[in-house]
């Protein structure tokens, strides 16, 4: 061979060694991210055109994929839109949300459980179909708190949610405002990115899942924190008596600003009953427990509860629930009544009224509940797991004990259930801003002695005199339908 063709033929042998390395390269080390590229249309137009798994609610479908006569062969269909889009999120041709986005493997038949299905398919020739999604929602209890936050006059902004104390299942959750998430499904996508835009500029955030993504001072139902640090302290119970008086200043302070006050309701002179303080939401008794107890001493108990971290694994976005650090004794009296810079989401709430239920241990809160096949098979079923032991058994026992006289004998009583025992607490939170309404919380959880669900309302805004807002008033009755429905189930 002479040298010229040597030239070229190790010249042919580098090219297709390049070639081959390139090929390796593309097809193996980039394949994942070329794939979830947002400019690689076709593997989009793919996605878009296949037969995506359902979301079930019980035995019926929240979200699925029906057929279409257009280029995209499959339309996503949401049956039941308002009621559920904050969980089911929507599927578009640009983007998903919530379960939509974070069961997308799953429901777009990718998920590496789905192995089995997708050899079948290939083997028969069939297009590859999606799995199934089962969630935890109990639809009793979610149509008992969309009417009744649905219910309340104007246009409403607010949450619930309702959770089974013994094992973290979510059992309801609401938001307002909601959307229509077929509309944003929509084969039609001019009209799907004229509607995104209204939505995403709207003041009232309908595409924001209030249960889990909005943080707002809980106010009294706070009170239920700090009474267990206090319990947990080993220096009170529940039959101990608790500082009281018509007014507390707080420490450090001079002038009416620094003046905490009951707003009329009997809280004594000096020493009263721990149960009286709770059943009277006495500012004056949980602002100076807070100072008593100390910020450090304060942030550990609201850190025990699930403060100031991310929990839910199956549902996004997930704002974290704040309790400041490093706070100053004014701003430690105000945290008490849970004011200052604490903020929460109704999902945290509820979590707290769960630990007290269920002897002072917070489970994970979870809202899938299996992971199926295209044929419903199941393939994978959510195992319950605990979070932290917030307080002792006792703490709880007692803090139930005080909780439920709130709804006997004191502001919790819109929530009371004939012949069953409910635990309760009430809240109306400053909003800090002059020309906002205060934000009314109601959280409970039933039956006392044999706790089945938990519940967490928030209202955030309604129209509602600013003088009529209170949480037993306006979360109360929610709450009760929530549990009643869970309760008669």
């Amino acid at each position: 061979m002479n040298k010229p063709i040597r030239t070229i033929s190790m010249f042919c042998l580098l090219l297709f060694v390049a070639l081959m390395l390139n090929a390796t390269y593309l097809q193996f080390w980039r394949a994942d991210s070329l794939d979830k590229d947002p400019r690689n249309r076709r593997v989009i137009e793919a996605a878009y055109s296949r037969e995506r798994g359902a979301i079930l609610v019980g035995r019926e479908p929240v979200a699925e994929s029906v057929p279409s006569d257009d280029r995209y062969e499959f339309q996503r269909t949401y049956p039941i839109p308002f009621k559920y889009a904050p969980v089911t999120g929507y599927f578009s041709f640009f983007s998903q949300t919530a379960i939509e986005q974070t069961q997308n493997e799953v429901l777009s038949g990718e998920d590496p459980r789905l192995f089995v299905t997708k050899l079948v398919d290939l083997l028969s020739n069939d297009p590859n179909k999606g799995g199934s999604v089962q969630l935890t929602l109990d639809p009793g209890a979610q149509d008992a708190a969309y009417e009744g936050l649905d219910a309340l006059p104007g246009n409403v902004e607010g949450a619930v949610v309702a959770l089974d104390p013994a094992t973290g299942k979510i059992l309801a959750m609401v938001s307002l405002p909601t959307y229509d998430p077929n509309k944003l499904a929509s084969h039609d996508l001019d009209e799907v990115t004229s509607t995104y835009e209204r939505l995403d500029a709207d003041e009232s955030e309908p595409l924001v899942n209030r249960a889990i993504a909005k943080t707002l001072p809980p106010g009294s139902t706070f009170k239920i924190v700090t009474a267990a640090a206090a319990i947990e302290s080993g220096n009170y119970t529940a039959s101990s008596e608790v500082p009281g008086g018509s007014t507390y200043r707080l420490p450090q302070t001079s002038g009416e600003s620094g003046v905490i006050d009951n707003e009329g309701r009997d809280c004594g002179t000096d020493r009263i009953p721990f149960v009286q303080a709770m059943e009277n939401s006495c500012n004056t008794t949980f602002a100076a427990l807070a100072n008593e107890l100390g910020a450090e001493a304060m942030l550990k108990q609201a850190e025990a509860f699930g403060f100031n971290s991310t929990y839910l694994e199956d549902l996004r976005p997930q704002a974290e629930s704040v309790f400041p650090a490093d706070m100053n004794p004014p701003e430690t009296g105000q945290s008490g009544i849970g004011q200052f810079e604490v903020r929460s989401t109704p999902l945290q709430m509820a979590m707290v009224m769960g630990a007290v239920a269920n002897n002072g241990v917070v489970k994970r809160p979870y809202i899938v509940d299996e992971v199926q096949s295209a044929e419903y098979d199941v393939l994978e079923k959510t195992e319950d797991s605990d979070l932290s032991q917030a307080i002792s058994s006792s703490t709880a026992a007692d803090l139930t004990q005080l909780l439920v006289s709130t709804v006997d004998n004191g502001t919790a009583s819109p929530a009371a259930i004939p012949g069953i025992s409910v635990a309760g607490k009430t809240g109306t939170a400053q909003s800090g801003i002059d020309d906002v309404a205060p934000y009314a919380w109601f959280v409970s959880f039933a039956p006392a002695d044999d706790p089945q669900v938990a519940v967490a309302v928030m209202i955030e805004s309604a129209d509602i005199p600013r003088g009529e807002i209170a949480g037993g008033q306006l979360g109360g009755p929610i709450a009760k339908a929530v549990m009643e429905a869970i309760i008669n189930d």
